[in-house]
């Protein structure tokens, strides 16, 4: 797919923001389906019989793409709801889910060059980009902030992120630092007043715990 004229075609082609692609509408489900659909970058990150350079330039590429589409469905009527929250939260999960790959290959793709892994240097950048990717998911964790602003499909949904994604960058990054989260995770338990959320917040937690015992 050609995600900058698809995205493009989809910003000019509304620039009224009334008649966006969405998962409702029989028409346009396909476009954004594959818009989201995470084997578009998964058939090239995990393809092991592709270097390095090559996969990482593809990481980069739908990067850009991601985060060029990822403000288009950031639209709130007037008592302060999404409009168009399954099609937000989609395209924010595919970032997620794409920003594992994107930092892991990254990485990789340092180690392999450098003339020494083991150096000072190199594991400060290496750590650095982890913890870059840590602080990116919190990102998706402010989302709570906005919790009124989300029906209770698509709180669930935003639950559905959490069990997803957040398990996969522990499984990825075990040696991270996931102090910020840890204290971002406490601060939304407070704020929150939806169970489905304590309930992924805790599950969470637990899991951070878990990893953290296991070092």
């Amino acid at each position: 797919m050609d995600y900058s004229n698809v995205i493009l075609t989809i910003k000019v082609g509304n620039t009224n923001n009334e008649n966006l692609p969405t998962f409702d509408d029989p028409e346009t489900r396909p476009i954004l389906e594959k818009l989201t659909d995470e084997q578009n970058y998964l058939v090239v990150l995990d393809d092991n019989e592709l270097g390095l350079k090559h996969r990482s330039g593809v990481a980069t590429d739908f990067f850009n793409r991601w985060k060029d589409m990822n403000g288009i469905y950031d639209i709130r009527d007037r008592k302060d709801n999404f409009i168009y929250e399954k099609e937000y939260l989609k395209i924010f999960q595919f970032g997620l889910g794409l920003q594992i790959k994107y930092f892991k290959i990254g990485n990789d793709e340092i180690l392999e060059r450098v003339d020494d892994p083991e150096a000072d240097r190199t594991k400060r950048v290496l750590k650095s980009n982890v913890q870059k990717i840590v602080g990116n998911f919190n990102y998706y964790l402010d989302e709570i902030n906005d919790e009124k602003s989300y029906s209770k499909e698509g709180l669930v949904l935003f639950c559905d992120g959490i069990v997803k994604y957040f398990s996969l960058l522990l499984k990825t990054f075990p040696d991270a630092n996931y102090d910020s989260m840890v204290r971002k995770i406490e601060l939304m338990d407070k704020k929150s007043n939806s169970e489905n959320i304590k309930s992924s917040l805790s599950k969470l937690k637990s899991l951070i715990d878990s990893n953290n015992s296991l070092e």
